[in-house]
């Protein structure tokens, strides 16, 4: 007698998990909160320089998501749907902080290459240019530098176009190389 082996994926588990969740079962939501809880309060710790406030706002999202799980149409993987509602949990606590950020916006354009001199210096003021960005930027690169996420994948996050982001990304690098120029010339003056 021979036996039928079903391969299930991840997006087949997370199905069948929710329709028990949904079914009354809800301790199997503990799964999804042990399985991506660190991804969802890595992905918070980006936009909110608090710890605190990071895990509050995970833990939010997962209390959120659980409210919702009815409405999850399995248009992104669970994870994805979390921080989805985790970025936007975070811009409003942002927001109700009025957290303001410098703005650079008229930057010159700048070709990729600038980036990546690999000197030491250019590299210590990335990062500090790259502190000052606002939430919903420095979000945007992390997701797609990072996290290697796919625009179409961080559009559905952050709720905008894919087309959008990439314009977006241009402009940020502008904005980065800018910033970064405008120290390397403050501190040559010295």
């Amino acid at each position: 007698m021979s036996q039928i082996i079903s391969i299930e994926g991840p997006e087949q588990n997370e199905r069948q998990r929710i329709q028990r969740i949904l079914d009354g079962e809800q301790r199997e939501y503990a799964w999804f909160v042990n399985t991506y809880s660190l991804q969802v309060l890595s992905f918070t710790s980006h936009m909110l320089p608090d710890a605190e406030d990071a895990k509050e706002v995970a833990q939010d999202a997962f209390v959120k998501a659980f409210r919702s799980l009815g409405s999850f149409g399995f248009q992104s993987s669970f994870c994805t749907w979390v921080c989805r509602i985790a970025y936007h949990e975070a811009l409003n606590r942002l927001k109700r902080r009025r957290i303001h950020y410098v703005d650079i916006s008229d930057a010159p354009a700048v070709a990729d290459e600038e980036f990546s001199t690999g000197r030491e210096e250019r590299i210590r003021l990335m990062e500090a240019a790259i502190d000052n960005l606002q939430a919903e930027e420095h979000m945007l690169l992390h997701l797609y530098y990072y996290e290697d996420r796919p625009l179409s994948e961080i559009a559905y996050i952050m709720d905008a176009e894919a087309n959008t982001l990439a314009a977006r990304l241009h402009r940020i690098r502008k904005k980065l190389m800018k910033m970064i120029k405008q120290k390397e010339d403050e501190q040559t003056q010295r």
